[in-house]
């Protein structure tokens, strides 16, 4: 169960740990009985998170509307990696030539022949 954050009008705020379903509804004061209503005053904690959970998380939070900076992409990126390095190119197939000429490219599918 959550815990949540009600503010008492008389003694400050105070935390209770409720439901989900019952998160809108007030609660009672625990000191004086008075009824009062949720309000959010601190982050929600994600420090007890695990890194991976609270990185998903973060980029489930970014704004689909706002593209990444040039900055922000390369720190995603790192050197060398296909999608973004230019002007390099992929690295020869390794292939092999009988004397009659047939190719051969031992690290395909070695089932199959070449034309």
């Amino acid at each position: 169960m959550p815990i949540y954050e009600y503010l008492c009008n008389d003694c400050g705020p105070f935390t209770d740990m409720r439901p989900m379903a019952e998160c809108d509804l007030p609660q009672d004061c625990p000191q004086c009985e008075a009824t009062s209503p949720r309000v959010i005053l601190t982050a929600p904690a994600f420090f007890c998170m695990p890194s991976d959970k609270r990185k998903a998380h973060a980029t489930n939070e970014q704004s689909r509307h706002a593209p990444k900076t040039l900055d922000q992409y390369k720190a995603a990126h790192g050197p060398g990696c296909g999608c973004c390095s230019t002007g390099k190119k992929k690295p020869a197939r390794l292939m092999t030539k009988t004397r009659s000429g047939a190719k051969g490219f031992p690290t395909a599918r070695p089932w199959m022949i070449s034309h």
